[in-house]
């Protein structure tokens, strides 16, 4: 597996959801490149953070930066 193969399969690693020959590989990759050991534990940290907001803990500087950002995106 390659680490491009790796970030595709991170959402579905996290939520138990790989075959298990992809999750072999997936951990095998895991096992042995530092970047994308870096990338789960950002991914998960991510997760942790967000899982935690509600809208009332966000400014409202910080949601019009959100909801500029994603539209933004969208349009791209």
């Amino acid at each position: 597996m390659n680490c491009v193969d790796f970030v595709e399969l991170v959402t579905e690693f996290l939520e138990g959801a790989l075959p298990e020959a992809d999750e072999r590989r997936f951990i095998e990759h895991l096992a042995e490149c530092s970047g994308c050991e870096n990338y789960l534990d950002q991914f998960r940290r991510t997760i942790a953070t967000t899982g935690e907001l509600t809208p009332d803990n966000i400014s409202p500087d910080a949601r019009q930066q959100l909801l500029s950002a994603f539209r933004g995106w969208h349009r791209q």
